[in-house]
Parts: C-alpha cells; structure tokens; sequence
C-alpha cells in the first residue's frame, strides 16, 4: 500500500511540473484547487470550424486526398479547400465562408475520417490565425497531462496479417516505423528494410509468450526418474496421419487494402441483392444495322463507339416504354416514372466501379452522346466528377463486350429499378439469307416490385427493334411503344 501511496504521489509531482511548464508554454495558471486561469495568450482568437462535409447521400466517411490551401491563405466564398474522396468520387469541397484558413488538423492523405470530424479552422481575415495553433497545442497537453498520457502523439497505423507476425517475431512496435503504403499504411517490405538496416534478429520462442504468475516463481529442482520403456502403438500403415502441409510463406500474397469507393460498392451490391427481387430477361440483336451507321459516320471522319448507340438505343426505348424508366421510393414502398431518360453509364476505374449519367440521352444525337461519354469518363478514372454528374440516374447500362464477354448478369444500383448487361460481338449466321452476321446478347436485370416480367419483355424488343433499325434513333421524335410491337 505504501509502495502505492508513493508511486501515486511520484505521479501527482509529475503533473504539477508539466502543468506548470505547460502554463509558461502557453499563458495559464493554476489556481491553488487545481483551476485553470487562462490568460489573453491562451485565449486566442475564436476560430470558424470546419467540418468534414456529406458529399453524397451514402457517405459515411472519406479521405483528404489533397489540400489546395495552405495555412495562412486567404479564402473568399466559393474557395476549394481541399479535394476528398468520397464513396464515390474524388470531389471538390468548397466554402462559403470567408476569413482566413488557420490550422490544418487533418493533414494529406488521411483516410476513414468520418462525417462531422473536425478537420480545419478558420478565423476573420485581419485576426492573427495563428493563435489558434497555441491554443490547440496547450488543449493537446491539458489533455495529456490530465488524463496521465505520455507527452506524445499517438500514431494509428494500419497493418495485415503478415506484417503483424513480422512485428511480433521482431518485437517491434508499428508506431516506431515509418508507412510507405497507401494510405499510411504499413507494408511488409517497410518491416524488413527496418529490421536489414538495424540488424535484428527474431526474438526468442520463450519472450514471444506472456509469462504467467507461475513461470514467474522459480521452478523447483526435478529429481530425475528414468522413464519406463513405452512401446510405440500398433498402427495401420492406411491409418497413420499424412505429414502436415506447409503453412504459406508471407511472400506468398501481397496485403491489398480495400478503397472507401470498393467497400460502399460491395455494401450497396449486397443490399440490393438481398433486398431487390431481381428478375432476368435475355435477348439476342443483330448488329448488322449498327455496324452500318458506324462504317458511315467513319466515312465522314466520324468515330462512333457500339456503346455510343447503345446508350441512345436504351433512351429510345425507354421513352417507347416508360414503365421501364422508374426508381423505386423505399419511403412510400412504390415506384416513382421519370420524366426523361437519365442513363448511367459503368465506368471503371482504380478505385472501383462508378456510373456517371448521360442527362436526357433520348434529346442527344449520338455525336453529343458520345463526347459527353468521352468527357465523363476520362474525369470518372481521374476521380474529377461532380457530385450531379454521378448521383441519379434513372437507368444503368453495363457494357463487358469490349473485355470479351459474350454474356453475363448484372446487379442492380438502387434506387434504380433496372440494369442492361451488354455482351460482345459474336459471329452468327442470318437466319433469312444464311449470310455470316454478328450478333450481341443483352441482359435486363429488373426490380420485380416495379417492373414486371411483360414490361420487361416490350423494353427488350423495343430495345432490339431500335438497335437492328438504327435509323429509329435519329427519327423524331421517337417512335411510340406500339411502332415496335407492331413492326
């Protein structure tokens, strides 16, 4: 008790001594209950908080890739602070606040910050900013000293399975190594450059195990006994156990981290497939006609993509069949029709799948169709899109027929009640001439609590009839739901 008594007292001392240099640090005093006085020093100036903002309705959590102001600049409304990546995207987080930007909390490259954080101040311009930094430095060491922490800052680095073992093996803390990986993430290759540098060995087998109250004690002198002889047991030789396997090296698989884009895909995927009754309906088009209308914009120096034409053959159709172009509404368990076609288009990119829309495809000819294509696309795998110019959509498209694919399924992205997997190109035979043909087999992944199986049908063959007859697209306006059924 009394060792105790001392060791509390020890620490007590110790406090006061910090708490006293903190105050010369800093501007404070304290009273004799143990009170903080803060001076005018202390005080500072009161700053503007800034907060990690809700890009897009799904966001929990993002990253600051990149700061485009530094401390100390000047910012006037509608200033970009810094850019983010969000679920989705890369986007541009503006203010429309004015002042002066004083003190970056979170710094470049700092993933899983979640909504709300605080990640900057700001304070009126002709303030000095820079109190702002002494007075967040003396709370960092209040807070230290109060709560009995070393003064210190405490880094959070991320580390697998292997790197884990490494660092256990060696008796390594992660916080003492610098990450060279994405993200600050900790790598197996930067524990091993580590350990070469240093010269470690792996610590013994008996120090890599907690020691117990017992082993603490020492043991006490065996008398030696011989044993007696054991027999070795009769065995089968069918029966005796094979050797076991060697366990992998860590060389074997390289720690991928997953992105904040990948990890809401995947949760959004297996929401909608556990949630959406998903119904599939197949269809097989010739691309004869479309193979035509591209040999002719080519021969006007024109480049048109068989995607290009698809994406307007989908707005013709949904604009003959408007029950196919609908979301569904999970507030009031119904579906909702749009007044125009808003097609989705998947893109992917290194941090994962994104559906940028083509706005109102069915008013587009096919060369603005296939600029705006181009235009998205490229800023969708430089992660510059805009929130509008991702978020919506009233219908995806998902093409793999560049990649091969002749078929496949795709899942649907809600609120959206339908997806069109397109598959390649494939050599056939005309059934009417027996001349060679190529033809596309297309999938229509649909939401069975709004579009049924008919409606499903009369899209796919307004789709075909559209896509074997392309000059249906340049027509306007486009021809109606029963032009199709009746050709």
């Amino acid at each position: 008790m009394a060792s105790f008594m001392r060791m509390r007292a020890s620490r007590l001392t110790g406090q006061k001594f910090a708490l006293q240099w903190i105050g010369k640090q800093c501007g404070v005093s304290w009273g004799q209950k143990g009170r903080l006085h803060m001076t005018p020093v202390a005080l500072g100036v009161a700053p503007t908080k800034l907060n990690m903002p809700a890009l897009s309705p799904t966001m929990t959590e993002g990253t600051i890739l990149k700061w485009l102001k530094k401390e100390g600049d000047t910012i006037e409304p509608g200033d970009v602070l810094c850019e983010i990546q969000t679920d989705k995207a890369v986007v541009s987080f503006d203010t429309e606040e004015e002042g002066v930007l004083a003190k970056i909390i979170v710094p470049d490259n700092t993933p899983n910050i979640s909504i709300g954080t605080l990640i900057a101040l700001m304070v009126e311009e002709g303030e000095d900013w820079k109190d702002v930094e002494v007075l967040r430095a003396c709370n960092f060491l209040l807070h230290a000293v109060q709560t009995g922490q070393t003064l210190q800052t405490v880094r959070t680095v991320k580390i697998g399975p292997s790197v884990l073992r490494l660092l256990t093996e060696y008796g390594l803390s992660p916080t003492d190594l610098r990450p060279t990986g994405p993200h600050g993430i900790l790598i197996k290759g930067d524990v091993l450059k580590h350990i070469a540098e240093k010269g470690l060995k792996p610590l013994p087998s008996e120090k890599l195990s907690v020691p117990t109250a017992a082993s603490q004690a020492p043991p006490p002198t065996p008398t030696p006994v011989a044993p007696p002889p054991v027999a070795p047991p009769a065995v089968a030789p069918s029966l005796v156990a094979a050797p076991p396997r060697p366990a992998p090296s860590d060389g074997d698989f390289v720690d991928i981290p997953n992105t904040n884009m990948r990890s809401v895909i995947a949760k959004r995927l297996t929401q909608s497939k556990q949630t959406i009754p998903h119904v599939y309906t197949s269809m097989d088009c010739q691309l004869a006609g479309v193979m035509k209308l591209r040999r002719d914009f080519a021969a006007d120096k024109v480049k048109i993509s068989v995607n290009d034409i698809i994406i307007k053959a989908v707005a013709v159709a949904l604009h003959s069949v408007p029950e196919a172009n609908v979301i569904w509404n999970d507030a009031t368990q119904s579906a909702q029709q749009a007044s125009q076609a808003d097609v989705s288009v998947a893109v992917a990119t290194d941090s994962g799948l994104i559906t940028p829309i083509v706005k109102d495809a069915g008013s587009l000819g096919l060369l603005e169709i296939s600029s705006q294509v181009k235009d998205l696309a490229a800023r969708a795998k430089e992660g510059k899109l805009q929130l509008q110019e991702f978020q919506g959509g009233t219908f995806t498209i998902s093409n793999l027929g560049m990649y091969g694919i002749s078929h496949f399924t795709a899942v649907i992205n809600p609120p959206q009640c339908c997806i069109l997997a397109v598959g390649g190109s494939r050599a056939t035979v005309d059934a009417d001439s027996g001349a060679p043909a190529a033809a596309m087999t297309v999938t229509l992944s649909s939401d069975a609590r709004a579009v049924d199986d008919a409606t499903a049908a009369r899209f796919l063959d307004a789709f075909r009839e559209v896509v074997e007859n392309p000059f249906l697209m340049v027509s306007q306006p486009p021809p109606k739901a029963a032009s199709f059924l009746d050709m």
